[in-house]
């Protein structure tokens, strides 16, 4: 089984002037130490408008920086906002791609739609539209990735031209893609797509196994792949908080974990939001004495005890737990002893059992890989003939009479500085460059 951390940038109330700027300060430097010790992934998600919860809008961003502090760790999108209010696909395609370039294939393309009504309505993507959103979204971006060129799409809710979208990725055909999951629905939906599934619910193991058997038998018997490639895979989050003592690992975690979950049912489940002005943090003291515990059936406890969970989760077939490790108000120099301490003290185990079975795992499934990628849908690619051309927009206005005397400037100041000859606007076409 993989190891992850997951990341929101939580920044409960009240606010003082520098805390964005620590919290990513702190995230990049936990996450080069999770690249030092071993950690498999970094996941980042992308929010708007979500205060205190996240404050994670331009995950691309962080991650580029991630990318210059490590060498091994896999920078995941956990996730980018499909539906194209949001991003436009082909600008999805450009920055994933130029991620996996300055990250040298290292990207985890994890996609999803949103539920949160900040968002929705934000953005004003429509509810009972959106998973709608997310499909095409996600088959046009993959296909740009892939296509040179792309021969354009008229869609429902995005259209675009024919033009080679660049740069391409490094990883062929493109990085592994994964979606939002937060219930078993979903995970048939991934299952069937030849997608991972990024499971953000937090269940127990044998709720787990269910899960995990559902995926892989529908990945079996009815995958279509959205993609180029396939992604089987099951990914699933817990709390994180380790310590020798039980109860200094409660003490230090408990309570980022309970504001994780009660900010996330703020914004999700049953909060009133009034922006700039809604307080999460003194609504969760309020409420702190009715909510559970959360102990060593959340990953908070000693490394016995987060051993003993985890290991559940691997016999339950579970691909990679990923660690919510930075919530509330946890604290930095708390979280990186914990991650420390795991390295040292649990993960080695699973780390000697992972590249068994994951070489059991690709034997296994290959038969289904082949048997899907069959069945794929494939975009038909353009003949040379059939590749339109676009005349470039100076050429346009000259061609047409309607050249200012401004734009005749500026072409003959560019043509005095520029290596390319230019068209006159009066002859036609330019001279053959030298």
């Amino acid at each position: 089984m993989k190891f992850g951390i997951f990341y929101e940038h939580q920044i409960p109330r009240p606010w003082h002037e520098d805390d964005e700027h620590k919290i990513y300060r702190q995230a990049l430097d936990q996450v080069e130490l999770a690249d030092r010790i071993g950690i498999d992934h970094a996941w980042e998600v992308e929010h708007h408008f979500l205060e205190e919860y996240s404050h994670s809008s331009a995950p691309e961003v962080f991650l580029a920086a991630c990318s210059q502090r490590t060498r091994q760790i896999r920078l995941g999108h956990g996730i980018v906002l499909m539906p194209p209010n949001y991003n436009h696909p082909a600008r999805v395609a450009e920055r994933i791609a130029a991620l996996d370039l300055v990250s040298d294939g290292r990207v985890e393309f994890g996609t999803g739609e949103s539920s949160s009504i900040m968002e929705l309505g934000g953005f004003r993507v429509a509810v009972d539209e959106k998973r709608q959103m997310w499909a095409e979204a996600v088959e046009q971006c993959l296909n740009m990735m892939v296509m040179n060129p792309y021969p354009g799409f008229d869609g429902k809710y995005f259209s675009m031209p024919c033009r080679n979208v660049v740069p391409k990725p490094l990883q062929k055909p493109h990085p592994p893609v994964w979606v939002a999951c937060s219930n078993r629905e979903t995970i048939k939906l991934a299952a069937r797509l030849g997608i991972g599934a990024l499971t953000f619910a937090f269940v127990d193991p044998a709720e787990a196994k269910q899960w995990v058997d559902d995926y892989y038998r529908i990945f079996k018997e009815e995958c279509v792949p959205i993609g180029h490639a396939v992604n089987p895979n099951v990914a699933m989050v817990t709390g994180f908080s380790v310590h020798p003592d039980r109860e200094e690992a409660a003490r230090r975690g408990e309570d980022g974990f309970r504001f994780f979950g009660y900010a996330l049912a703020h914004h999700y489940i049953f909060g009133e939001h009034k922006p700039g002005r809604t307080d999460i943090w003194a609504n969760f003291e309020k409420a702190r004495p009715a909510l559970p515990p959360a102990g060593a059936n959340r990953g908070i406890g000693t490394p016995d005890e987060l051993r003993q969970h985890l290991a559940a989760f691997e016999a339950s077939g579970v691909d990679q737990v990923a660690f919510i490790q930075q919530g509330g108000r946890n604290r930095h120099e708390h979280i990186c002893e914990a991650l420390e301490l795991f390295a040292r003290d649990v993960m080695p185990e699973f780390k000697d059992r992972e590249a068994e079975r994951q070489r059991r795992k690709e034997v296994a499934l290959q038969p289904y890989v082949e048997q899907a990628m069959a069945r794929k849908r494939r975009m038909r690619e353009l003949a040379d003939g059939e590749i339109p051309s676009f005349v470039a927009l100076g050429r346009q206005i000259a061609e047409q009479g309607k050249e200012t005397e401004q734009q005749r400037q500026n072409r003959a100041k560019w043509a005095a500085t520029s290596q390319v000859p230019l068209a006159d606007p009066l002859k036609g076409k330019a001279p053959a460059a030298e």
